[in-house]
């Protein structure tokens, strides 16, 4: 009897070290997760009756850019958003995941007036993603030039990527997802899965790690991505940092480095889709960078931006990503290149948030991806 107990005991026992394991299976298990009261911001609405928007963009006007995934670019004018549609793109596909994406406009924007965009296009059912930039003149996209198209094109719905970044040194980077075709990611010769850092004018830069290499695409950065739709320039040290949407959770925070393969699919936290089988070869492997961060299960991650603005003082150094899945904002305090504390903000109440950016006022603006979206605008408390 007592043997059967002790057997009873131990089986509690490791039932309840997976639980917890499952719960707090965090990188840096070090890092504490609070829900917040949401006490310490008001939210006002900025613009609704968006359709599906993605990304977002301050003019120096005060105007704001805003895509909608059908294929349409919209303008708030003076806080509201007109009613219509800026003429001037190119023919866009929106299919599944993919349309009008990100935008963001050159560093030197006052000088030049150039705005990037990244969509989807193709021919046939081929299809895949692509940046351009024009100039916004009169209302209207006006000498529009095309900077880089994916190859091979696919003709799959999903995982485009899409984020648009420049650094300091004014290169553009641009995310692309491994188009759901996962060990895509892990061929050189396939632009798919992986980080492009391109001039401004869509040029190759002769530092580009693969570049003059045979059956290597010389655009990519880094690779081994499954889909990054989150970008930012830590200001502390210049250093991109790029979030990806794992499969059944081991959605991913890096720190890009040239020429390094951040795993998918040989490598992961996550899971298949409903059988939750293992994928890959485990969670680690020598020549595959690890991430900073991960979650399990999945908040399924879009937009980031890191706060360095004076009207949140306390949150001067933190980073903020959208939660598609759970509806919500997450805050991340770091300690260097680790993080030391979550706080998941906002919970049910905007819906699905697409893109997070700090504005040039200091206040935190947030999209919602939904048929009737909007953005909104966080401001303290006084």
């Amino acid at each position: 009897m007592l043997s059967l107990n002790m057997k009873k005991i131990t089986l509690i026992t490791v039932f309840i070290s997976f639980f917890i394991l499952y719960i707090f299976s965090y990188a840096g298990a070090a890092a504490n997760q609070d829900l917040s009261s949401d006490k310490q911001f008001s939210i006002t609405t900025i613009a609704d009756g968006l359709q599906h928007p993605w990304g977002l963009a301050f003019l120096p006007d005060g105007n704001i850019l805003v895509t909608e995934r059908p294929g349409r670019l919209r303008i708030i004018k003076q806080g509201q958003l007109q009613s219509e549609a800026i003429p001037g793109l190119p023919a866009i596909t929106a299919k599944g995941q993919g349309g009008l994406l990100d935008v963001t406009l050159h560093p030197d924007y006052s000088k030049n007036g150039w705005i990037y965009f990244s969509y989807v296009a193709g021919t046939g059912n081929k299809f895949g993603t692509e940046v351009g930039r024009g100039r916004l003149v009169d209302n209207q996209i006006i000498d529009w030039q095309t900077l880089f198209r994916l190859q091979p094109k696919s003709s799959t719905g999903r995982h485009f990527g899409s984020r648009l970044l420049f650094d300091r040194d004014n290169y553009l980077y641009i995310s692309l997802g491994d188009r759901g075709e996962r060990f895509r990611a892990q061929d050189l010769n396939d632009h798919a899965g992986s980080l492009i850092r391109l001039h401004d004018d869509g040029s190759l830069p002769a530092d580009n790690p693969f570049i003059n290499q045979q059956r290597k695409q010389a655009e990519i950065y880094s690779y081994g991505h499954r889909n990054i739709q989150g970008a930012a320039v830590n200001p502390s040290t210049g250093k991109i940092w790029v979030h990806e949407h794992g499969p059944q959770g081991g959605d991913e925070l890096n720190i890009i480095e040239a020429g390094k393969n951040y795993g998918w699919p040989v490598i992961t936290y996550g899971k298949e889709y409903g059988s939750g089988d293992d994928i890959g070869e485990g969670t680690h492997q020598a020549g595959m960078q690890q991430p900073v961060y991960y979650w399990v299960p999945s908040i399924a991650p879009s937009g980031m931006t890191f706060y360095n603005a004076d009207q949140f003082p306390a949150w001067r150094g933190n980073l903020f990503i959208g939660s598609l899945k759970f509806r919500l904002l997450v805050r991340l305090e770091l300690d260097g290149n680790k993080v030391a504390r979550e706080e998941r903000l906002l919970k049910d109440k905007l819906g699905r948030i697409r893109d997070v950016q700090a504005g040039p006022d200091g206040y935190i603006y947030l999209l919602s991806d939904q048929k009737n979206g909007k953005l909104v605008r966080l401001q303290p408390l006084r």
